[in-house]
């Protein structure tokens, strides 16, 4: 299955860009797609992703279908 993966803030000048493209097995999990983007990029970073799709914020167990767009979001800290 092909999906579309947005990254934004820090994530995205880690890996260089804010936007991929990634091919997985059919079936495959939003954990799936995390532990590919680890392969490809080993950063710790990815670690602490909170993925949403469709708007949506989702566990690591769901299955994706192709076609889909993930949003992967770095939590920040910060006020008081």
């Amino acid at each position: 299955m092909e999906l579309n993966v947005r990254l934004n803030g820090t994530l995205a000048q880690q890996m260089g860009r804010s936007r991929l493209r990634v091919t997985l097995a059919d079936g495959a999990t939003v954990d799936d797609l995390l532990a590919h983007l680890q392969r490809q990029s080993p950063l710790k970073i990815l670690e602490s992703a909170v993925p949403f799709v469709a708007g949506q914020h989702v566990e690591r167990a769901t299955p994706l279908q192709n076609g889909q767009e993930v949003a992967l979001l770095i939590p920040i800290a910060g006020g008081r």
